[in-house]
């Protein structure tokens, strides 16, 4: 982890900013805006881009991946630009955590997979791109995002410490163990052969 040199209130009021941040559910909103419905009533009830391609809009599935991998990389730059690299990683971490656990929706949010990927690239962008060439190459081989999320997420700490950011290591391994924490049904599914392909509509 890294050095902690910012003051605890400057810290706390980063984490919140981040949380806050990371809580717009752009799932929602990405689907209202297309006329969609209530992404909460399609597919799995999750408000990420992977039941938003359940819809059969690319675009909105896009621009949801886009924002919502958005939330956690400005809460990291801002930060770091703002505070440092300590505040940085506080504020990445937050915003996954606001994505999964919002605010705005009673505590019941997405399960961060993009916020997670987002939050890395910005954090440190070899590992964060290692990441997603990751995702994408389980995706293309399984066609399961499931499981590709999964994968990534093991592999992340990994990249960090293999391409030069150890201190980052800690961060990265508690991303990836929330990653699990929120794909545990989708876990189960997979370990019954019944988890749904990307792309398969509601």
């Amino acid at each position: 982890m890294p050095i902690i040199e910012a003051a605890p209130a400057i810290l706390a009021l980063v984490a919140l900013g981040g949380y806050l941040l990371g809580s717009v559910p752009f799932g929602l909103v990405m689907a209202r805006l297309f006329g969609l419905g209530d992404i909460r009533q399609i597919g799995s009830g999750n408000i990420g881009a992977t039941n938003v391609l359940r819809t059969g809009n690319k675009l909105a599935a896009f621009l949801t991946l886009i924002l919502d991998a958005g939330k956690g990389g400005i809460a990291v730059l801002v930060a770091r630009a703002l505070v440092g690299e300590d505040a940085a990683q506080l504020a990445g971490f937050a915003a996954f955590l606001g994505h999964c656990f919002p605010v705005f929706l009673g505590f019941k949010g997405g399960k961060g997979v993009a916020t997670f990927l987002g939050t890395l690239l910005a954090l440190f962008w070899p590992a964060g791109v290692a990441a997603c060439l990751t995702w994408a190459a389980m995706a293309g081989v399984f066609r399961i995002s499931s499981l590709a999320a999964l994968i990534a997420a093991i592999s992340a700490p990994i990249w960090v410490s293999v391409l030069g950011m150890p201190q980052a290591s800690l961060v990265s391994v508690l991303l990836a163990v929330l990653i699990f924490i929120r794909h545990r049904a989708n876990i189960t599914r997979l370990l019954a052969g019944q988890e749904p392909r990307i792309g398969k509509k509601s």
